[in-house]
C-alpha cells in the first residue's frame, strides 16, 4: 500500500507541474528506497525491478551522437530541405515529418528517432514561424505508432519477442499492415488536431524557398565521419537479431566511436545530453519497480488474466484494453516485463498458432499504443518533452494529455476489429 501511495502521489505531483518532474522521480525513489519496499540490489540491479539500463545508456549513446552532428549543420540542412519540399505548407509539412518520424521508428527505434528529429523541427518551425509544440506533440506519436511495427521499433516488442519466440519477420506481418493504415489515419486526426497551428506565412515561404540547403552545412569531414558512425550503428540495430548486441551497447559504441575518431572534444559531446532526463528515467524505474516488489502491478495483471476465464476473444480485448489503460499510467517497458510471463501462459493453454499468438499483438499494441496516452506513457514522450524543455518550449502534461487521450482511444479503437476479423 505505501508504494502504491508514493507512486500516485509523484505521478499526482508530475501532472500539476508544481515540482520539476526529475526532482518528483528522485524523490519517489529515495522514498521507495527509505521505507525498504526495495533495496540498492533490486533497484539498481535487478532486471525486472530496477534501473533498465539499457534504455538509459541507448539515451545516453544516441545523444552523444546527436550532440556530434549537431555541429556539423546536417539539421539545418534538413529542415530547409523539408520546408522547401513542403513549399511551406504548415500541414504538408507535419505530414512529411510524421511520416518520416514513423517510417524511421519501425527501422531505428521510438527513442532515438525523435531525438534525431526534434532538432529538425525546432529549426524549419522558426525558419515559417509556426509553433513548435503540436508538431513535437504529432511526431512523438507518429514514432510510438510507427515503433509498433517491427521487433526494433519499440522496447517492449524486444521483450514480447523474446517472450513468445516471435521474430523480426512475425512483427512485420502481423503488425506493419495495421501500422500503415493507422498512420492513414493519423495524418487525417492531425488536419484537425492541429488545426489551429496550421498558419501559412507567405513572406517566410518564400523566404525559404530561396534558400540553399546546401549552405547550411558547416563541416562537411565532421558531417561523413557522423553519419558513417550512425549508418553502422543503425544497421547494427536492424542486425539485432543476428548479431545479439543489446541497442544500448551499440550505441555507446558509437558514440565512444565517434568521439574518438574526430576533432569534437569529450565536453562538447557531453554538452547537449539531456541529463534531467536521464535522471528522470532512472527514478521512474525505481518507483515502478516498487510496484512490482510489492505485487501491486503483478496482481492487476494476473487478476485481468483470470477474469477471461479460457475465452480467447474477450481474453485479446481485454489484454488490449487494460494494456493500453496502464502503459499510458505507468511505463510500458516494466509492464510488458511484468505482463509477458501471464501472457506467455495463456498463449501455452491455448494451444499457441495464430489464435494463441494474437495474445502476444494485443499485449504489444496495447503497450505501444497506449504510451501516446499520457505524457510519461512512453520514453520517447519524455524524451521530447525534456528536448522542448530545453528549448524554452516547455509542454505540459495536460497539453500532451489531452491530444494523446484522442489519438489513443481511436487507434486502440481501430485495432478491435483488426484482431477479430484477422484472428477470430
Amino acid at each position: 500500500m505505501t508504494a502504491l501511495v508514493i507512486f500516485v502521489a509523484a505521478y499526482i505531483l508530475i501532472a500539476s507541474e508544481k515540482v520539476p518532474r526529475t526532482a518528483v522521480a528522485l524523490g519517489g525513489a529515495a522514498l521507495m528506497l527509505l521505507f525498504h519496499i526495495t533495496d540498492a540490489e533490486k533497484a539498481f540491479f535487478s532486471i525486472k525491478t530496477g534501473v533498465d539500463w539499457n534504455v538509459i545508456f541507448l539515451l545516453l549513446g544516441m545523444m552523444v551522437i546527436v550532440s556530434v552532428l549537431r555541429q556539423t549543420g546536417v539539421f539545418e540542412y534538413v529542415a530547409i530541405w523539408a520546408a522547401k519540399r513542403a513549399r511551406g505548407k504548415p500541414y504538408r509539412l507535419m505530414v512529411m515529418l510524421v511520416v518520416i518520424t514513423a517510417v524511421a521508428s519501425a527501422l531505428l527505434d521510438n527513442v532515438t528517432t525523435v531525438l534525431l528529429i526534434a532538432p529538425v523541427t525546432f529549426l524549419v518551425c522558426e525558419r515559417l514561424g509556426l509553433k513548435v509544440t503540436p508538431y513535437l506533440i504529432a511526431e512523438v506519436m507518429a514514432s510510438n505508432i510507427g515503433g509498433t511495427a517491427t521487433l526494433v521499433g519499440d522496447p517492449p516488442n524486444i521483450i514480447i519477442a523474446s517472450k513468445g519466440g516471435l521474430s523480426f519477420n512475425d512483427f512485420l506481418s502481423h503488425l506493419a499492415p495495421l501500422v500503415v493504415g493507422l498512420m492513414a489515419v493519423f495524418c487525417g486526426l492531425c488536419r484537425w488536431l492541429f488545426r489551429s497551428a496550421f498558419v501559412y506565412d507567405q513572406e517566410r515561404a518564400i523566404a525559404v524557398m530561396a534558400l540553399n540547403e546546401r549552405e547550411a552545412i558547416t563541416d562537411r569531414r565532421l558531417l561523413w565521419q557522423g553519419l558513417a558512425v550512425l549508418g553502422l550503428v543503425v544497421a547494427a540495430f536492424v542486425l539485432h537479431p543476428v548479431l545479439h548486441y543489446e541497442p544500448s551497447i551499440v550505441a555507446l559504441l558509437g558514440a565512444g566511436l565517434l568521439v574518438a575518431a574526430t576533432k569534437v572534444t569529450t565536453e562538447q559531446a557531453l554538452a547537449e545530453v539531456e541529463w534531467p532526463t536521464l535522471v528522470f528515467f532512472a527514478g521512474l524505474f525505481v518507483m515502478v519497480g516498487g510496484l512490482v516488489e510489492t505485487g501491486v502491478i503483478g496482481d492487476i495483471s494476473e487478476a485481468a488474466a483470470d477474469a477471461t476465464d479460457g475465452r480467447p476473444g474477450f481474453a485479446t480485448m481485454l489484454l488490449l484494453g487494460a494494456s493500453a489503460a496502464l502503459s499510458a499510467i505507468v511505463d510500458n517497458i516494466p509492464y510488458v516485463a511484468t505482463m509477458s510471463p501471464i501472457v506467455a501462459d495463456l498463449v501455452q493453454q491455448q494451444g499457441g498458432g495464430d489464435g494463441g499468438h494474437v495474445l502476444w499483438w494485443a499485449l504489444a499494441l496495447g503497450a505501444d499504443l497506449g504510451g501516446n496516452a499520457t505524457a510519461v506513457g512512453a520514453s520517447a514522450n519524455v524524451v521530447v518533452l525534456g528536448i522542448a524543455a530545453r528549448n524554452g518550449t516547455p509542454i505540459s502534461f495536460w497539453t500532451f494529455t489531452k491530444y494523446g487521450l484522442i489519438v489513443t482511444t481511436i487507434t486502440v479503437g481501430l485495432c478491435v476489429p483488426y484482431l477479430w476479423l484477422r484472428y477470430l
